[in-house]
């Protein structure tokens, strides 16, 4: 059973270089299993924040700054403010504030203190986790291109070359055989890349900066390739027995481009061991297993093993009606009172009725005024008013209406 699940694992090929002998058949080593470890950048970010302050070293302003004056306040009464005043006179600084962090000379707000807590304890357990998953991430190529190296020449992913580069202690022969492996293309964007650093760093001794390039990771104590590699521009070397996330992960971003050498990734199982056997080197180690193989849920759930068995029938969704207010709303009102209808029938006879007697009674008093008849008062009152007397001259007022022509 063993047997046939290692043959079913998928194979790595190792590249070889020019110095190897040659061979028909080209070489091939199982994929380590911590190159399927779950790949977890939140771990790998909370990892690498913690593990690079740990090279922090204490600084602290001096311990009398803003206090070297004998000032003192010059109390109330004297239309300033009670902050301690420099003494003495002749010279600007008398009379000016001292101590206060909002004063020229002052000492800062809560100096700092050389007793800070500057370094970080990690779980070892996070970190093994870190570093796995920043090794699994080296294995995925589009998480490899999309931290920026250049890969487009690259054979396969992951790169594992065969341990005649160990040997190699030349500078000139290790650019030969990135060239071969098709690895150059990153060393030249890291090359490219080196600018001076904004800001005051300039003066601290970290005036350039420059993108990384590949990691080599070799397995042999002592391997001369350590001096050929070195000095070019953005390369970096590790042993595979002391892998460091901050050149596995630097910055906290997956997908480092590393290069393996066949040594180094045949000692990745016993390094770290796989999901059922411990490791040899740390004590009770299995990798950690992803609760989930696959986990694109929309894939699963759309499948169609899982579309067989669930329910066709979608849940009809009851939703509680809304009440309605019977005084407003005749529905409702009908369905506590089915009098209610009759009772506004009736009501409505009732103002009908009520309308009608009204307008009969008005018709009634209003006196019914021919046409002709409205017109032959309009132009009596107009004629009336041009021929206006004053109240003294006329006193008949009982016979006023005969007066202007108009029948009673």
């Amino acid at each position: 059973m063993a047997a046939a699940a290692a043959a079913a694992r998928p194979l790595v090929s190792v590249q070889t270089i020019e110095s190897d002998m040659a061979t028909d058949s080209i070489p091939t080593v199982p994929l380590a299993d911590v190159m399927k470890a779950s790949i977890r950048p939140d771990i790998v970010t909370f990892v690498h924040d913690n593990i690079s302050k740990n090279r922090r070293q204490p600084y602290a302003v001096s311990k009398r700054a803003g206090h070297q004056t004998s000032a003192e306040s010059w109390g109330t009464g004297r239309a300033v403010s009670r902050i301690p005043r420099v003494p003495g006179g002749g010279t600007h600084r008398a009379g000016q504030g001292a101590f206060g962090n909002m004063c020229r000379g002052g000492r800062m707000f809560a100096p700092t203190k050389i007793w800070r807590r500057w370094h970080r304890k990690i779980n070892v357990n996070q970190k093994r986790y870190a570093v796995a998953s920043a090794i699994a991430a080296s294995a995925v190529t589009s998480l490899v291109m999309a931290r920026g190296h250049r890969i487009e020449a690259v054979p396969e992913m992951p790169l594992v070359i065969s341990d005649a580069v160990e040997s190699v202690e030349k500078t000139s022969a290790a650019i030969k055989v990135l060239k071969q492996v098709g690895a150059y293309p990153d060393v030249e964007k890291a090359k490219d890349s080196v600018g001076i650093r904004p800001g005051k760093g300039k003066m601290r001794n970290r005036r350039y900066i420059s993108r990384k390039g590949p990691l080599i990771v070799y397995g042999t104590e002592g391997a001369k390739l350590v001096k050929a590699f070195r000095n070019i521009p953005g390369v970096e070397v590790a042993n595979v027995e002391r892998l460091n996330l901050l050149k596995l992960a630097p910055g906290g971003h997956l997908g480092r481009f590393i290069i393996w050498t066949k040594s180094a990734y045949e000692k990745l199982d016993s390094i770290y061991g796989s999901f059922e056997k411990p490791s040899e080197k740390k004590k009770g180690y299995i990798l950690p297993r992803s609760k989930m193989v696959n986990a694109d849920l929309g894939r699963i759930i759309n499948s169609d093993e899982v579309q067989s068995v669930v329910k066709p029938i979608r849940k009809e969704i009851k939703r509680a009606p809304l009440k309605k207010n019977p005084l407003k709303n005749l529905n409702a009102m009908l369905k506590l009172n089915p009098y209610a209808k009759t009772a506004r029938r009736m009501a409505l006879l009732a103002e009908a009725q009520r309308v009608k007697a009204k307008k009969e009674k008005l018709d009634k008093k209003r006196k019914a005024v021919s046409k002709e008849e409205a017109t032959a008062i309009k132009s009596a009152g107009k004629a009336w008013y041009k021929t206006m007397i004053s109240d003294s001259d006329y006193t008949d007022f009982e016979n006023f209406s005969k007066w202007l022509g108009v029948s009673q």
